[in-house]
């Protein structure tokens, strides 16, 4: 994997070695408990969608768990 990210890095004339972050993300503003949630379910979702997991509790660092009744690994404050 490291001859990917080097050869990402070499096309891009802004990185020195190798790049790993994508630098076409945008960022999205969370105006609204509407639009937070629905951010957190497709954050839920991807390993599902990636088919890792059939449900998104099976994923052990998401915090589905704990929107599930559960406890998972890592604190989280609820929104």
């Amino acid at each position: 994997m490291l001859w990917m990210f080097e050869r990402a890095g070499s096309k891009s004339s802004n990185v020195k070695g190798k790049q790993f972050w994508q630098h076409n993300n945008k960022p999205i503003e969370l105006w609204s408990a509407e639009v937070i949630e629905q951010k957190a379910d497709y954050l839920h979702n991807n390993p599902v969608v990636s088919g890792f997991v059939n449900e998104v509790w099976h994923w052990k660092y998401s915090s589905a768990i704990d929107y599930c009744g559960g406890k998972g690994i890592i604190e989280i404050a609820y929104l």
